[in-house]
Formats: structure tokens, sequence, C-alpha cells
């Protein structure tokens, strides 16, 4: 019985990501889909691993016995999510530590890493208190209107805490590479997170500068990790310039924060625990 919750849920999982495709929409409702169907389908899996593991190797559910083989596959399934975060931690805070290792300087009001390279790089670089990390190339390159809205930027990532909630995000993709389409919801979900710091930042300074800045920056940042890291550019930025360029230009409604009753619909993964009361 413990097998069939195991392959049903790996059926779930399988199904909802394959019916995805990609939203178009508010900034809002691409949101809501996309984390949806990124996050459902591994917290299924997850809560479904426990539930086995609680039930144990012993009694019956629904008159049918259970045994070791679900019960191993459980162990391993939840041993493996394990060791990919604590990979993760450590790449994490091999970072933390790599932009603690740069001097602290004061830029106005604002203390800052800085980066001693010629390249243009700018970045959020901790977990949930993460320190801004910002090169000497880009100090010395942008003028000081185009460096505030740099800073707009970065302080909007700052203020939903990126840092912290991709981390955990990169640990479910690094865990369900298998599923279809984890990548394409990954790489939405990090263009959203970049549209979101710069309608952020959009309400503070002017959009067009911040655009200006966008197309100097991103052509020039360096591939940094993305484990600890929410950064002005990133690897394959090509089509997430375009968007936020045009995101930038377009007169849009302000991000929404996201409501509490929007993750009602995750409470469905926790049904798997439920199973446990039956079991005798």
């Amino acid at each position: 019985m413990h097998l069939m919750m195991i392959l049903a849920a790996l059926t779930i999982a399988w199904q909802l990501r394959t019916s995805w495709t990609l939203p178009q929409g508010s900034w809002n409702l691409r949101w809501r889909r996309s984390l949806f169907l990124f996050l459902f389908p591994p917290l299924l899996l997850f809560m479904t691993a426990i539930a086995v593991l609680c039930m144990g190797t012993q009694g019956n559910m629904g008159g049918m016995y259970t045994g070791w083989v679900s019960y191993i596959f459980a162990l391993i399934l939840l041993v493996f999510f394990t060791i990919l975060c604590l990979k993760l931690v450590i790449q994490g805070w091999q970072s933390v530590k790599s932009a603690r290792n740069c001097p602290l300087v004061n830029l106005g009001v604002q203390e800052i890493r800085l980066l001693e390279t010629g390249a243009l790089f700018a970045g959020q670089i901790g977990f949930w208190q993460p320190e801004l990390v910002i090169s000497q190339g880009l100090l010395q390159t942008l003028s000081p209107e185009h460096l505030e809205s740099v800073l707009a930027h970065e302080q909007g990532h700052h203020h939903y805490r990126d840092t912290f909630w991709f981390f955990w995000l990169g640990w479910v993709r690094s865990c369900t590479t298998w599923l279809p389409h984890t990548d394409a919801l990954w790489e939405e979900l990090l263009i959203l997170r970049e549209l979101r710091a710069d309608g952020y930042a959009a309400s503070q300074v002017d959009p067009l500068l911040l655009a200006e800045s966008l197309l100097l920056v991103v052509s020039s940042t360096p591939v940094i990790s993305e484990v600890c890291c929410a950064a002005l550019g990133s690897p394959e930025v090509s089509d997430r310039l375009e968007q936020r360029i045009e995101a930038l230009l377009t007169p849009s409604q302000p991000t929404p924060e996201t409501q509490l009753h929007s993750w009602n619909g995750f409470l469905l993964a926790f049904l798997p625990l439920i199973a446990v009361i039956f079991h005798t």
C-alpha cells in the first residue's frame, strides 16, 4: 500500500509538471502559477516520503500489508534531498565567506562590500541578511544617477528576501531536475524575481535610468553562483533583459504583495500525512 502511495505521488507530480506552459498575463498570475507548479510536486513527494517513514515497515493499511521496499525507497529519497541541501549550504557559505573577504566601505549612508575588479557587478550575497557587493568597475563606470537606480534594484531584492527564498527554491530545483520543465520553471521564476525588484526600484527612481543601467551592467556581469546571490545580472540574460527593459518602458500596476490565501493550494500536498491515521 505504501508503494502505491509513492507511485500515485510520482504520477501526480509528473502530470502536473507536464501540464505546464509558459504563462501570459500579469506578474501576479505568472508568479502564482509558476510557483505552484514548481513547488507543489516536490512538496507532495516529500510529504509522501515522510508519511511512509512515519508508518514504518510493520502493520497494514486498508487491509494491505506494508513492507521494506517502500520504506527503504522513501528513506533513500529523503537522504538524497538532505545531501543536496547540505551541498547547497556549503556552496552558499563559501560565497558568503568570499564576499566578507571584500573590504567594507561606505557608499553614502549605506555600507557595501567592494569587489576589486573592473567588471561591472552588483548583487546581494547572503541568506536572510545578505550583504550588498558592488564592483569597483561599476562605481567607476556608472554615473551617480545610474548607480542610484542600481542600488534601488538591489534594495528590492533585499526587501523581498530574494536570497533567502531562492536558496530554498534552488534546493527544490536540484532535487527535481528529473521532473519535466524544471529548468523552464526555474528560469521563469528568476525573471519574475528580477521584474519584481525592477518594479520596486521604478517606484523610487526614474525607470529610464534603471533601463539604461541594466544595459550597461547585464552585458558585463560575470557568471556568479545563484545559490545565495540575487544579482542584477545572471547567466543567460538575453531574454530576461528584453523582458525587463520592456516592463520598465511600459507603465504597469505596482507588483502586489503575496497574499496568504495564495498558499492555500499547497495544503493539498500534506494530504499523504493523513494516511498515517489509517495505518495500524
